[in-house]
C-alpha cells in the first residue's frame, strides 16, 4: 500500500503561558442547518422536544409493538410521514423476492443470491444488516426458499435521513410514542445493534457530505482537519483523502462507516500504531440527543458527552450527523504479505475430512499460501514467531492483519499482511528479514519479496476505490491482549497455547490485529477525557475467535455452540485479567460485557446515560444501560433481536 516520506507533526500547541486554549471552530454541513423548530411542531405534539432534567413520569413495561394498543395508528404514521416529506419508509425485505407471495420474483431472487454481494446493493438496502442471525432467520435469502418471509427482527419503519430535522423528528416521535429506536448506516455490525423487531430505524446512510478543512482550531489543536458526514463509508473516505491530498485514520474494511459506531467504540485501522484510534482523532461531534436537541460536542461544550461519545459505545448517546477529525499529510505504506500452512493427513477419518463441530470456517487461504507436508508443530511455532515479531512492526508505526484457518485433517493456514507506513521498501524488507530467517530455520518455505514486488503505495489509494459486501452469519468473540502477554516468555507460551487450542481443538478461525494505540501516539485530544477502555492503551494484539454459523439454528443449538466456544474464550480472559474486548468485534452475548467493553469507565458512563437519556430511548445489546431492558424473543435465541423490547 504505501511509500515513505518524513512526516512532520501538525499538532499546533497553544502559545506558552496562554491562560486558556483556543476554542473550536464550529462547522456545519448544509443538511445540519435544517433543524426542527418549536413553531414547526406546534400542531404536532407527538414531535415535541423532551426535557431530560425533569423526572420521567411514565415508564411503560415494554416498548410499543405492532398489534399492541399503544402502537401508533395508521393515521399517525401517515401524519408523521407527511411531516418528513417522503423520508419515512416502510420497505419490504429484499429477500421476499425468493418466497411465495405477491413479492416473489425468481429473476430478482437469483440476482440477489448470486450477484448482489459483488455490488453495493446490500449496503444501500434500508433493512438488511451484514450479520443476519440476530434477525431471527425468518426470511433467509435462498434461491430455493420455501414457507413465508416474515419481518422478524428488521425494523418496521425507516427514516431515510436527509437533514438534522429528520433526525430530531424521528427521535421525538419515537420517544413520545414509546417506540424502540435503532440507528443504521451500512449495517456493518456483528452484534445486531442496527436492527430490532417493531422498531423505528434512523438511517443515516445518505449523509455522505465531506469537506477538507485546511485550518481548524479546537483547544490545543490548530491544523488541517476533515469534516465527515455520518453516512460516509471507509472506501469513500479514502477516495476523499486522495482528492484532498491528505491522510485520515479510517477503518480498514471498505464498507465500515467512517464515523458513528466505529469512532464511538474506539475504532482501529491501518494507522492505529502511528496516530492512535479513531476516537483519538475526533475534534468535534454533531449529534442529536434523546431529548431531540441538536448539539455540537467538544472539550468545552457538553463535556460529559465529549467523554461518552469517544469510546463509550455506539447506539447509546444520540444520533451522530457528522464528525470533525484530524488530518495528516499524504503518507505511503509498504505491505508485505506472509502466508504459510501445513497439509496433514486423515487419522480418525475414513472420508478424508476433519470433523469440525457444528461450524463452518469463515474462508479459505489464498492460493499463494506456502504449504509444508504434515508438519503441524513447525507450522504453529512459525505462527507464534510471526505474532511475536509484530511487536517490531508496531515500533515502526505498522500494523499486522492476520488469520489462522482450520482446514481439516490436522491442516492449517496462516495468512497475514505486515503494513508499515512512511518507510522505503528496502527498509521494510530489512526490518522483516530476521522474521523470515527464523521461519526458514523451521523449514517453512517462505521468502521475502524484492523491493520491486512491494513498491510503496499511497495510503489513500488511487481515488477509485469501491465497496461491496454480502450478508453473512459471522460470529465474533474478541479479546484485547496487553503487551505483557507477549513480552513475558512464560505468559506468551500460555497465551499462544490458548490461541492454538481454539483453532486446533475448537475448529474456530483466529483473527488477529496487531497494533499499539498508546496515548503518546494518540496525541491531542486523544486520551484526555475519553471513555475508551483503558486496556486499549496496553494492547498489542486484538484477537477474535470467529465462525460462520448456520442460518437456521435453533436457540438450543446456538446456546450449545456458545458453551463450546466459551471453553476457549474463557481461557483468553483468564490470561488477560483486567483487559477488555473491542465491542465492534465482540460477543453480543458477552457475560461480563460492562467490564469487557468499558472497564472502569462504566460507572461514570452509566451516570451520564441516566442524566442524558432518562427514557432509555437509545438501546442496543451490551451498550451502556442496556441491562435494564431485554428482547423477549419467542424462542430465547441468545442475543437475538426478533422480539419486543421490555424492561427487566
Amino acid at each position: 500500500m504505501m511509500h515513505a516520506a518524513l512526516l512532520f507533526s501538525l499538532l499546533g500547541l497553544a502559545a506558552a503561558g496562554s491562560p486558556k486554549p483556543a476554542k473550536q471552530t464550529k462547522v456545519l454541513f448544509p443538511y445540519e442547518k435544517t433543524v426542527l423548530t418549536p413553531s414547526s411542531i406546534r400542531s404536532f405534539p407527538s414531535l415535541s422536544f423532551g426535557d431530560a432534567s425533569k423526572p420521567v413520569r411514565s415508564k411503560p413495561k415494554c416498548r410499543a409493538f405492532p398489534g399492541t394498543s399503544d402502537w401508533p395508528s395508521a393515521t399517525e404514521w401517515s401524519k408523521f410521514g407527511n411531516f418528513l416529506n417522503g423520508s419515512l419508509l416502510r420497505p419490504e425485505p429484499a429477500q421476499a423476492a425468493c418466497y411465495p407471495g405477491p413479492l416473489q420474483n425468481q429473476t430478482r431472487c437469483q440476482w440477489l443470491a448470486t450477484q448482489a454481494g459483488q455490488t453495493h446493493f446490500w449496503l444501500d438496502e434500508p433493512l438488511t444488516t451484514l450479520t443476519e442471525w440476530p434477525q431471527g432467520s425468518t426470511c433467509v435469502l435462498s434461491a430455493n426458499a420455501t414457507g413465508e418471509c416474515e419481518r422478524g427482527g428488521w425494523p418496521e419503519y425507516v427514516v431515510n435521513v436527509t437533514s438534522v430535522r429528520d433526525v430530531q423528528a424521528a427521535v421525538n416521535f419515537a420517544r413520545n410514542k414509546n417506540l424502540r429506536v435503532v440507528i443504521k448506516n451500512t449495517g456493518h455490525d456483528f452484534g445486531g445493534r442496527s436492527m430490532g423487531a417493531g422498531s423505528l430505524s434512523i438511517w443515516v446512510h445518505n449523509l455522505k457530505t465531506f469537506e477538507y478543512l485546511p485550518s481548524f482550531t479546537m483547544g490545543k489543536y490548530t491544523g488541517p482537519a476533515a469534516h465527515v458526514g455520518a453516512g460516509i463509508e471507509s472506501f469513500e473516505l479514502f477516495n476523499h483523502m486522495f482528492k484532498s491530498n491528505i491522510s485520515l485514520v479510517g477503518p480498514g474494511w471498505g464498507t465500515v462507516g467512517a464515523v458513528g459506531g466505529w469512532v464511538s467504540v474506539a475504532g482501529h485501522g491501518t494507522l492505529t500504531s502511528k496516530y492512535g484510534l479513531g476516537a483519538d482523532q475526533v475534534l468535534s461531534i454533531n449529534v442529536v440527543t434523546a431529548d431531540g436537541q441538536f448539539l455540537t460536542v467538544d472539550p468545552f461544550n457538553h463535556e460529559d458527552l465529549w467523554f461518552a461519545l469517544r469510546g463509550g459505545g455506539g447506539s447509546t448517546w444520540g444520533v451522530i450527523t457528522s464528525v470533525v477529525v484530524k488530518a495528516y499529510p499524504p503518507i505511503n505504506t509498504v505491505t508485505v504479505p506472509l502466508n504459510f500452512g501445513n497439509i496433514g493427513f486423515p487419522s480418525n477419518s475414513t472420508d478424508g475430512t476433519y470433523p469440525l463441530p457444528i461450524r463452518v470456517a469463515t474462508g479459505q487461504p489464498p492460493p499463494n499460501t506456502n504449504f509444508m507436508n504434515n508438519k503441524p508443530d513447525q507450522f504453529w511455532e512459525g505462527v507464534k514467531i510471526s505474532y511475536h515479531y509484530c511487536l517490531k512492526v508496531q515500533e515502526l508505526g505498522g500494523y499486522c492483519f492476520s488469520y489462522i484457518f482450520p482446514l481439516g485433517n490436522n491442516s492449517f493456514a496462516f495468512t497475514s499482511n505486515q503494513i508499515i507506513p512512511n518507510i522505503p521498501a528496502s527498509e521494510a524488507i530489512a526490518a522483516l528479514q530476521p522474521l523470515y530467517t527464523q521461519l526458514n530455520a523451521l523449514s517453512i518455505p517462505v521468502s521475502l519479496p524484492s523491493s520491486g514486488q512491494i513498491p510503496p503505495t499511497l495510503y489513500a489509494g488511487n481515488g477509485q476505490r469501491t465497496g461491496s459486501s454480502n450478508p453473512a452469519n459471522t460470529r465474533y468473540r474478541s479479546r484485547l491482549f496487553p503487551r505483557k502477554n507477549l513480552v513475558d516468555p512464560a505468559l506468551w507460551n500460555k497465551t499462544f497455547a490458548a490461541i492454538r487450542s481454539g483453532v486446533e481443538e475448537g475448529g474456530l478461525v483466529f483473527h488477529g490485529w496487531g497494533y499499539a494505540p498508546t496515548c503518546k501516539k494518540a496525541g491531542y485530544p486523544g486520551c484526555e477525557n475519553s471513555a475508551v477502555h483503558p486496556a486499549w492503551r496496553e494492547t498489542v494484539l486484538s484477537a477474535a475467535l470467529m465462525e460462520v454459523i448456520p442460518a437456521r439454528w435453533t436457540a438450543a443449538q446456538a446456546k450449545a455452540n456458545d458453551e463450546h466456544t466459551y471453553k476457549y474464550t474463557d481461557v483468553f480472559k483468564q490470561l488477560t485479567s483486567g483487559a477488555g474486548s473491542y465491542m465492534n468485534e465482540g460477543d453480543p452475548a458477552e457475560k461480563n460485557w460492562q467490564g469487557s467493553f468499558f472497564g472502569v469507565n462504566y460507572k461514570k458512563l452509566l451516570k451520564i446515560k441516566g442524566r442524558r437519556d432518562p427514557w432509555g430511548l437509545f438501546w442496543a445489546q451490551t451498550t451502556v444501560g442496556s441491562e435494564e431492558w431485554r428482547v423477549a424473543t419467542a424462542d430465547g435465541y441468545p442475543a437475538g433481536q426478533n422480539g419486543r423490547l421490555c424492561r427487566v
